[in-house]
């Protein structure tokens, strides 16, 4: 017998409210850094490019986490894979509050990107076992709605938080949300039995389809340019644009809301044409990045950009999302783990390079490296989906 016919709406409806609260932590706890990285790095004597490994690591363990540790466990109950996989995120971010060297920093790393790849990969399937089969689509949506907040407006708030109180007040504020979220979802998550097992082989032969393979290199190119680079724009506000870290945070914020927004638009523009809505949002990254090294050395310059930069990429995950679950309708957790791995690992990868020429060369040099990509992904996207669309419509 289903779930929700035992359970009333409301109840349903705030566990899948627990469930977007648990991935907003997730997604906040990883990409925090990016605010605060030249603050992170003057607490341990290191580089802007080496305190990036704090954003590369838990990519990394993700990418890896997702499509090993989601089979391993498909037969435990769903339950109580997340209840524990966000007591190891409140775990993670005091062990990082607390940190007395940069190893230990890493290490923290290490576990929030175990926490990625099991729980974003279990919690983001489970709105169909959660609310009637008419409202799945809406509680869906709802869910996945907590990456683009997590990036636009998670950070903003953590960074805002930690120049107030300090970058480890901000990492012991995360845990404290991760603790509550626990608390939520031992409340309202039913008992979830395994349902549905996601094993290598459905993995395999997802991979193989021409829409899927589509996904995956537009993912990894926009994905790669904008982290490439966003990584280090704390950097590039501090010591190009020479900004207040007071005002870093007021940009970052305002960059958060612009992403909201884009995030809504591109939801819209999706149902309509995600060919245009993805293409659109890789051309407008490019054109912000490119121009930042020159109009970014004024605050208006720089904030402008980033306002557009901030409305362009609260699309990309939402776009990216939306053609993983149409290349297999038939098998969405499968395709949430392919999308989970191949989105961290190549966010890692650009956090990574990113680091490595911000070392070598300047952070100017990493917008423009970044800019390019992102030509790269919409001029690819453009001219391979075309042939894909029809075979869809037809």
């Amino acid at each position: 017998m289903p779930t929700t016919t035992l359970r009333p709406p409301l109840i349903s409806w705030l566990a899948v409210i627990s469930l977007t609260l648990g991935i907003f932590a997730i997604v906040t706890s990883e990409i925090l850094p990016i605010g605060l990285l030249t603050t992170i790095g003057g607490a341990f004597g290191i580089s802007d490019g080496t305190a990036g490994l704090t954003m590369t690591l838990p990519g990394i363990v993700a990418a890896i986490a997702a499509p090993t540790l989601t089979p391993a466990t498909a037969r435990l109950d769903r339950r109580v894979m997340l209840c524990v996989l966000m007591a190891v995120l409140a775990a993670a971010d005091v062990l990082a509050a607390t940190a007395t060297s940069y190893w230990i920093m890493l290490i923290s790393r290490v576990l929030v990107g175990l926490t990625i790849g099991g729980f974003w990969s279990i919690g983001a399937g489970l709105a169909g076992r959660l609310v009637p089969p008419s409202s799945v689509g809406t509680a869906t949506a709802l869910i996945f709605s907590a990456v683009p907040l997590g990036s636009v407006l998670g950070v903003p708030a953590g960074t805002f938080i930690g120049h107030l109180a300090g970058w480890r007040t901000a990492f012991l504020a995360l845990a404290v949300l991760a603790v509550l979220v626990l608390a939520a979802l031992l409340v309202l998550l039913p008992p979830l039995p395994a349902h549905q097992v996601t094993s290598p082989r459905v993995l395999l032969d997802l991979l193989r389809d021409r829409g899927t393979k589509i996904a995956l290199l537009a993912t990894f190119l926009i994905v790669l340019a904008h982290f490439g680079t966003y990584t280090y724009v704390t950097p590039f506000l501090q010591h190009v644009t020479r900004l207040h870290p007071a005002a870093v945070s007021a940009v970052l914020l305002a960059y958060g809301v612009t992403g909201i927004a884009g995030n809504f638009l591109a939801g819209k523009a999706i149902a309509n044409n995600p060919r245009c809505a993805f293409t659109a949002g890789g051309c407008l990254i490019a054109v912000t990045t490119l121009l930042l090294p020159a109009a970014g050395t004024t605050a208006i310059g720089a904030v402008v950009l980033l306002l557009l930069w901030g409305l362009a990429y609260g699309a990309v995950p939402v776009c990216s999302q939306a053609w993983f679950i149409n290349a297999a309708p038939h098998a969405p957790e499968a395709a949430t783990v392919i999308f989970t791995s191949s989105f961290q690992a190549t966010f890692a990868l650009g956090a990574l390079l990113g680091g490595t020429i911000v070392d070598a060369f300047s952070v100017s040099t990493v917008m423009i490296c970044g800019g390019l990509t992102a030509l790269l992904m919409a001029a690819s996207l453009w001219s391979l989906t075309k042939p894909f669309l029809n075979r869809i419509q037809e």
